[in-house]
């Protein structure tokens, strides 16, 4: 594991910086490389080395760790060694019908109790993705995707909604991540998003968690199309 690719571009990355705490910066170091396969599902997480490649000691290592394990990119087993999830697609599936529901809800109620700034600031983000070229970085468009999202989620002003669409899309980072990053699946979900903000600039409740809820159940379809590509070319 000493000579492993990941190590070597960590330490070419120079370790962390001092602006936020170690253990967020390393969190999302971490994160960048989990999102982008290069600490792929599945992988044991050696914490020495880990601690060693991003320069920092083994105690803020253990904190970004457990920040990434409340995301549900990390996971313990029985011997409290941490590795990268590798969840099921029937786990995706089922967490992911949750979190569609609670963003329809979130839609709904987004309608009757968003401001003129927040519906305008759904609309810059939905922008943004739609005149995207091929140079914006996936991490980038992926960002835009998931503000555009927790927008429409903190305008419905309701805080037991909000947490609870916390703690799920935490847990599903890497899976939506999966799903933005695909090109096909791109184009759909920037028609799905145009969809969504006509519905909520129109203050269609109904219509909006309608296709909040859609937006999601199609997510599904693009991971399992996507992990299927992932499987193909590890064949080749």
């Amino acid at each position: 594991m000493g000579d492993a690719a990941w190590a070597e571009e960590l330490r070419e990355i120079g370790g962390v910086g001092p602006r936020r705490s170690l253990a967020e910066r390393a969190a999302d170091t971490l994160r960048e490389f989990i999102l982008l396969g290069k600490l792929p599902p599945g992988v044991a997480v050696p914490e020495r080395e880990l601690a060693d490649a991003l320069g920092i000691s083994r105690t803020p290592l253990k904190e970004a760790l457990r920040i990434l394990e409340n995301e549900g990119l990390i996971v313990y087993g029985p011997t409290r060694r941490p590795r990268v999830a590798d969840p099921s697609l029937e786990e995706l599936a089922q967490n992911l019908a949750v979190l569609g529901a609670l963003e329809a809800l979130a839609g709904e109620l987004a309608c009757k109790n968003a401001t003129d700034a927040e519906i305008a600031e759904a609309a810059d983000l939905e922008e943004r993705m739609r005149l995207a070229d091929e140079s914006t970085e996936p991490l980038q468009f992926f960002g835009w995707d998931m503000d555009f999202h927790k927008t429409i989620v903190r305008a419905a002003r309701n805080a037991p909604l909000l947490e609870s669409h916390r703690t799920y899309n935490a847990r599903l980072w890497r899976a939506r991540f999966i799903s933005s990053k695909n090109r096909m699946a791109r184009d759909r979900t920037l028609g799905q998003h145009m969809d969504i903000l006509a519905a909520l600039q129109a203050r269609d409740g109904s219509a909006c968690a309608r296709q909040m809820r859609r937006h999601l159940e199609a997510a599904i379809a693009n991971i399992a199309a996507a992990q299927e590509n992932l499987a193909t070319e590890k064949e080749t």
